[in-house]
């Protein structure tokens, strides 16, 4: 899969302002949230401004849980994140005279990865959250090498974070658990994939649109009993085979006005060619169910 595509080549760190074009013209739009996220919306960003030469864009990382926060404080237009928006957040928002909009903009499998040189191929998903929990911290005990795990994992503000720490490292769990306090934060999911690269005894989890031809992704089964299933294929996305497969979001502060720059950008994210660039930075594209879910907002604005 192309992970890297060419819109590294116009990102400066995790932020970008682009000056463009547009239908409706002159209007700017404020983006801000997951890491996972802020690359894949940076080229849909430059790529629709390449159509509208009024369009003002920025789009910043920090994390879900800050694009989130900033959406709520009134700070952006939308809010992209890898994790659904929590109960709190909605209340939250909700005090402050916001109802947050949902709309699912990419599909992503959520890659467990190793370093090349970890002949490992398959893990259960139990296996990977006792991994994380801590009970699991010698290769040798899962059948690899007599080695300690070293474990790489994402910030607490990232929706990446949170996510598997709910899917993954408490799945099946009768208590709640935290991740090991081992596990070394990174700031993205790059950073992960660098320090997995580089580190023989190394373990990660990385949105799949950052995997590369460098790291080994492992193959994960729900259980014991269940066939082992690779996030690169599309197909075990789409059909939710793959243990791991999350929707990544996009929140607006209430409905959107079906004349401005934010609906057309939201519709240009949904359309052909906006899944298109979904696919070209390494994602997969909303589904069946995604595309219903979305269809039903578009229609409330345009009805």
């Amino acid at each position: 899969m192309n992970k890297y595509f060419y819109i590294l080549s116009i990102i400066i760190l995790t932020s970008i302002t682009f000056g463009c074009t547009g239908q409706p013209s002159g209007e700017s739009l404020d983006i801000k949230g997951s890491d996972t996220l802020v690359q894949l919306i940076a080229g849909m960003a430059q790529t629709y401004m390449e159509n509208d030469p009024e369009a003002d864009i920025m789009v910043t990382g920090g994390g879900s849980g800050t694009g989130l926060a900033a959406l709520i404080n009134g700070e952006v237009d939308i809010a992209i994140s890898s994790r659904s928006i929590t109960t709190t957040e909605i209340e939250i928002a909700r005090k402050k005279g916001i109802e947050p909009w949902e709309f699912i903009i990419a599909r992503d499998g959520l890659a467990v990865i190793v370093n090349p040189d970890n002949q490992l191929k398959n893990l259960t998903q139990d296996q990977v959250g006792a991994i994380y929990r801590g009970d699991i911290a010698n290769w040798n005990q899962i059948g690899g090498a007599d080695q300690e795990i070293t474990l790489y994992g994402r910030q607490s503000t990232s929706g990446t974070y949170q996510f598997f720490l709910e899917h993954v490292v408490n799945w099946q769990q009768t208590r709640k658990n935290d991740y090991s306090p081992k596990m070394r934060n990174m700031e993205g999911n790059k950073a992960i994939a660098d320090a997995v690269t580089a580190d023989p005894s190394g373990i990660g989890y990385v949105g799949i649109g950052y995997v590369t031809d460098k790291i080994n992704v492992i193959n994960v089964a729900r259980d014991t009993s269940s066939e082992y299933i690779s996030p690169l294929d599309e197909a075990n996305i789409e059909n939710d085979l793959y243990p791991i497969t999350r929707p990544l979001y996009q929140y607006t502060s209430g409905k959107p006005d079906k004349n401005s720059l934010l609906y057309a950008f939201l519709r240009f994210e949904q359309s052909e060619a906006g899944q298109d660039i979904v696919r070209r930075a390494g994602f997969y594209p909303i589904n069946k169910a995604d595309r219903a879910q979305n269809q039903e907002k578009i229609s409330a604005i345009e009805g």
